[in-house]
């Protein structure tokens, strides 16, 4: 470049450098600003909302399939109950009322045996004016007894599969002609329960309940003027089963896959199916209070509770999942993607992996070969560990939330290790492991001729 007074001028030369460098910035320009597609953005938003909206609806189709078309799986749910205070309770109420309609305080003492008058009278104590409060505390008394045996939990699982049919008439619309659904209230038949208790009051003194009729009472599971409403939907989620969570899953990824910026729209699917089961969750505890608050008042709302509770457990678990599993994968696209943030994440993960390894190797612990292959098959590695945490996942029966983030855990720490065996070794450890060619020293030209000069080749 000249300066002829006027300013430098380019030389012949700058000018093509020149020319190349404005070439090189449009170039960068344009891969800044990469081409429109709004058609295909749109389908695959599409996709990902639709996604997102039948996430809620897949889990509550895998509990209409797992828990109220599975029997087995249905009374192994609510077998626990039988040890329920509330349920017990409530067991114990139901059955004192049945019995004390059926007894003449009038005729209580005249019809009992003269020889075992002492012992009814001992066991209930002093009468006074307060007979029927007294025998009441006396029935309910062995009515709980019974409640909180081994023999009612027999009692409880038996006639539970028996009203299974029930529950599934009344959610799904179907079951066998002879079920019968009443006022929309699901009930369970406390007749067993009732002849239990009377065998305990006869054997305590009290043989006019021996005389007492058969009775059926019974304790209400479900009840709700909506059931006959919600009776359709719930037979066709039943009927999709398991097959709606894998279209809702179909779903996402082709949206994924047709975005443009698909890292992007992972994170956002993800996170968005994760808030469509957080709302789920939300109204199912807004749902259990409205529910409560419309039952009859001769029903127990702590016994309610509890069975709306067991009854919806695999819905809440379900939910969990679905909210961990969304935030752990939105998570991992995240930190695998070109942020500023990621970046420095990843930068703090490999350089304290690589601290570690620098002390192991100050330690004197070598990998050995094996430090080689997996740096060269460090990303077959890794893909190998993804597929091995998915498929733990999926063959998982029934997992939870802490199940995900279990498997999220043992993923990241195998993940350490392949990066620890994969790290670069120290300056220590390739002097030790790769001392490279040793020096020869300087040439001997051999011997020569006395009094003859070098050849050229040894000047």
């Amino acid at each position: 470049m000249a300066d002829d007074g006027n300013g430098p001028t380019p030389s012949p030369g700058d000018g093509g450098e020149l020319s190349e460098l404005r070439a090189r910035v449009a170039a960068l320009e344009g891969t800044d600003r990469p081409p429109r597609h709004r058609g295909r953005s749109f389908l695959a938003a599409v996709l990902i909302v639709v996604g997102c909206l039948l996430a809620p609806l897949a889990i509550v189709a895998s509990w209409a399939a797992d828990e109220v078309g599975d029997t087995d799986r249905y009374v192994a749910t609510v077998a626990p109950l039988a040890s329920d205070p509330a349920v017990q309770d409530a067991v114990a109420n139901r059955v004192t009322n049945a019995l004390m309609s059926h007894i003449d305080l009038s005729t209580l003492l005249s019809g009992v045996p003269r020889t075992d008058r002492p012992r009814l009278e001992k066991a209930l104590g002093k009468l006074g004016n307060s007979l029927e409060s007294a025998l009441r505390s006396f029935v309910y008394d062995k009515a709980h007894e019974v409640a909180a045996s081994s023999t009612f939990q027999t009692l409880w699982t038996d006639a539970n599969r028996r009203a299974h049919a029930a529950l599934d008439k009344a959610l799904t619309g179907s079951g066998g002609g002879a079920v019968q659904l009443t006022d929309n209230t699901v009930t369970l038949d406390l007749g067993p329960v009732v002849d239990q208790v009377k065998q305990r009051l006869v054997a305590a003194g009290l043989t006019v309940a021996g005389r007492i009729p058969e009775v059926h009472t019974d304790i209400t599971l479900v009840k709700s003027d909506e059931v006959g409403k919600v009776k359709t939907y719930t037979r066709l989620l039943q009927i999709f089963g398991n097959w709606l969570p894998v279209l809702a899953v179909l779903l996402i990824a082709a949206g994924v896959l047709l975005a443009v910026r698909r890292r992007r729209a992972l994170v956002a699917a993800c996170l968005g199916a994760a808030v469509a089961a957080l709302v789920l969750g939300i109204g199912l505890d807004v749902f259990r209070v409205i529910y409560l608050d419309r039952l009859p008042a001769d029903v127990s709302q702590s016994a309610a509770g509890a069975v709306y509770d067991t009854l919806t457990t695999f819905l809440h678990t379900m939910v969990r999942v679905v909210v961990v599993l969304g935030v752990v994968i939105a998570l991992a696209a995240w930190l695998t993607g070109p942020g500023r943030h990621a970046g420095t994440v990843r930068r703090l993960w490999r350089d304290g992996i690589g601290a570690v390894r620098g002390v192991a190797d100050g330690v004197g612990l070598r990998t050995g070969p094996v430090g080689p292959f997996v740096r060269r098959y460090r990303t077959w590695i890794t893909w190998a560990l993804v597929v091995v945490a998915l498929v733990v996942y999926l063959v998982w029966s029934y997992p939870t939330g802490w199940v995900v983030v279990g498997i999220a855990l043992c993923f990241v720490f195998v993940l350490a290790v392949v990066e620890f065996l994969a790290a670069e070794p120290g300056a220590d450890d390739i002097r030790t492991t790769d001392p490279g060619p040793t020096d020869p020293g300087p040439t001997d030209p051999g011997p020569t001729d006395a009094g003859q000069p070098p050849s050229k080749a040894a000047q």
